[in-house]
């Protein structure tokens, strides 16, 4: 553990400890750099940022003269992505600024999240320091809740060859609502160079008073390469592995980790601190799940780090949240930010809440997903200085302090499909909230080119969603009857019936009990397989030749339902359209249409006026001929209707069965494992 004495402007008894290292990327630069540093640029003050209440009115187009449109579509054009050409990275910890060129450390990775330090921590003063060498300017800012800026502190370094230490001080002040600190650094004549800068924070604030570390689980199946990467990432930060007692590497396919060429090298280099299990797929419960519970029966760690196999890590982001979990005044969970794979600047989600009625997740403060700090850099996007609160973090990565995973139990044993959210939702419940740091976050693969109603995963989304309310909400179900109906109507609307029919084979499911629930964990997924490739829409071809030439093309829809309200009426007007209508399947000689993944599995309206249509599939990889039968659907929606109802008028009853078992117990998964 780093503890040192502060320098100027304080008391120099003052023992301090690093808390988040300014850090650059040496990899993938061109892709990921302005999360990390920018080039300093006049920060846009919004009026709405200056006045919340403009927020309160409606935009009057009708009232929009000409001037004013063409005013608004100048601005709306005006925003051009950031740039970052005045300055080089020149090491981990390092750049150099090129002549009078002028940076800003407003960004993702480089700004301290203040608010979330002065919420969840009893620190009440923060340091900063840096090393710089030449003629320079440092300039120390903070900002507030609404996005508001303000200068904090100058320093002006004048050096030729020699490095001079620049250390402010910033009080914890203002910040309930949000903020940041951050510095940015203008060259004064010549190259710059700055290093080694570290925001710190008193040591004496610390709230575990031992030196702590922590376990890391990953679970792969047949994405060895990918996991590989992974462990060279951890192996080759000497400053995580000081805080690592071991990686739990739990491999469940058939393409071995071990057999990746340089496992061996990796292996040797890690030593004791990788421990590689092989068990059958269980899921990503199931691999999350055993590296918990390897974590608690070694009995070394304080902490237990869940991350995916196929994410790219930065290793200062794990850093970062087991060195904030050192202050906090009670255990939380530290989430991260999940970074698209395929735009690098775009983080998908910092923080995500449940909709109690929906059993539905959606963002926190409604901050919308996917916003590009390319485009709209931190310092200019006022809505992302306010300190948000969250249910529960993706397990793409999540701390879980052990003191929780001893009190609450496991995951769920669920394969996949909601166990992050409920195991979020049991953690809230008991005392143990979950905090989305900021500038702590991986790149993982997004969902955009998914659609999990046209495969497997359906039938665990239904019955885990199912399985999270009934844990979560034993006294009150949601409001899932009108869910149920909505969903499988959605399905039925867009001719997908193989996930009609998951779906009612996830509600008999759960009415059997726990203990199938965990009898079945190892064997599901081949019967859920299975009884979907009886369906037609799960009969994929991998060329439009092999179909029949459709008869014309479907027009877009003209209107897009855009409230929850609005769907669930358009929805009815097309479910008794096909309750009337007639529509046997095999009359179809040809299809009417093909209709684009996109559209097939957003809107439902698309299918409005065929009988068959081609659909491509999400990956893009495949095309199937999808048919209306109209008496399928309204068997399958009658069937959902009862099913529901049944789980509804036996909820209570349920929910004490499910809870009563233990299924998240170190017992129930040491069953599983066959850990005698």
């Amino acid at each position: 553990m780093v503890r040192r004495t502060s320098s100027e402007d304080t008391n120099s008894e003052q023992a301090w400890e690093t808390v988040m290292r300014v850090v650059y990327p040496i990899n993938d630069a061109e892709q990921t750099l302005p999360l990390y540093a920018i080039d300093w640029t006049r920060p846009h003050i919004a009026k709405t940022t200056l006045d919340a209440r403009i927020d309160t009115h409606c935009v009057a187009f009708g009232s929009m003269n000409q001037s004013a449109l063409q005013r608004m579509i100048r601005n709306a054009g005006s925003s051009n992505e950031v740039s970052c050409d005045e300055f080089e990275v020149t090491g981990r910890a390092s750049i150099t600024l090129k002549d009078h060129g002028h940076i800003s450390g407003c960004t993702f990775f480089n700004a301290f999240p203040a608010a979330y330090w002065r919420r969840w921590t009893g620190v009440k003063t923060v340091l900063f320091e840096a090393h710089v060498q030449g003629n320079a300017k440092i300039s120390i800012f903070r900002s507030i809740g609404r996005g508001l800026i303000y200068p904090v502190a100058e320093r002006i370094v004048k050096t030729s060859g020699s490095v001079s230490s620049v250390a402010v001080h910033i009080p914890m002040t203002g910040l309930m609502d949000g903020g940041y600190f951050w510095f940015d650094a203008e060259s004064l004549g010549g190259s710059v160079t700055i290093a080694d800068a570290t925001w710190a924070v008193p040591s004496e604030a610390r709230t575990t008073r031992h030196d702590t570390s922590m376990s890391i689980a990953i679970t792969t199946f047949n994405r060895a390469s990918c996991c590989m990467n992974q462990l060279r990432a951890i192996a080759g930060d000497h400053a995580l592995r000081e805080r690592l007692d071991t990686v739990y590497c739990t491999d469940q396919g058939d393409d071995l980790v071990k057999n990746q060429e340089g496992f061996a090298e990796i292996s040797a280099d890690l030593g004791s601190q990788l421990t590689y299990i092989q068990q059958m797929n269980l899921g990503g419960s199931g691999g999350f799940s055993r590296g918990m519970y390897e974590t608690i029966k070694a009995g070394n760690s304080d902490f237990v780090l869940l991350l995916d196999d196929d994410a790219i890590s930065e290793p200062e982001s794990i850093l970062r949240a087991i060195q904030f979990s050192d202050y906090t005044v009670r255990p939380v969970l530290v989430g991260g930010g999940m970074f698209h794979l395929d735009n690098r600047t775009m983080l998908y989600t910092q923080g995500e809440r449940i909709n109690p009625q929906r059993m539905w997740m959606y963002p926190s403060k409604s901050m919308g997903y996917n916003h590009d700090f390319s485009v709209e850099p931190l310092r200019d996007s006022p809505d992302r200085h306010q300190r948000i609160d969250e249910d529960f973090n993706g397990w793409w990565m999540c701390l879980i302090p052990i003191a929780v995973v001893k009190k609450i139990g496991l995951s769920m044993p669920v394969f996949i499909k909601f166990d992050d959210i409920e195991y979020g939702l049991r953690a809230k419940k008991a005392g143990f909230p979950t905090v989305c740091l900021p500038g702590v976050a991986v790149w993982h693969q997004a969902w955009h080119d998914k659609d999990p109603a046209r495969s497997w995963e359906e039938y665990f989304t239904e019955r885990n969603r199912w399985l999270a309310a009934l844990l979560t909400y034993p006294d009150r179900p949601p409001r899932m009857l009108v869910e149920t109906l909505y969903g499988d109507a959605s399905l039925g609307l867009r001719f997908v019936y193989s996930a009609m029919a998951l779906h009612h084979m996830a509600l008999r499911d759960i009415l059997r009990g726990p203990q199938y629930l965990v009898d079945c964990l190892p064997t599901k997924l081949g019967e859920v397989r299975e009884l979907r490739a009886k369906y037609p829409d799960a009969q994929a071809k991998e060329s439009f030749e092999e179909f029949p030439e459709p008869a014309g093309e479907v027009e877009p829809p003209k209107n897009h339902p855009s409230t929850m309200k609005s769907q669930y009426k358009a929805a009815v007007g097309l479910i008794a359209k096909s309750f009337i209508k007639k529509a046997n399947p095999d009359k179809a000689t040809r299809p009417d249409a093909d209709i684009p993944a996109r559209d097939a599995a957003w809107t439902w309206l698309a299918f409005d006026h065929v009988n068959s249509a081609l659909v491509t599939t999400a990956d893009g990889n495949g095309v199937a001929w999808l048919k209306r039968d109209n008496k399928r659907f309204r068997k399958s929606m009658m069937e959902g209707y009862r099913l529901t109802r049944k789980i509804l008028k036996n909820w209570k009853r349920l929910a004490a069965q499910y809870q009563s078992y233990g299924i998240t117990s170190m017992e129930t998964w040491a069953h599983i494992f066959g850990d005698k």
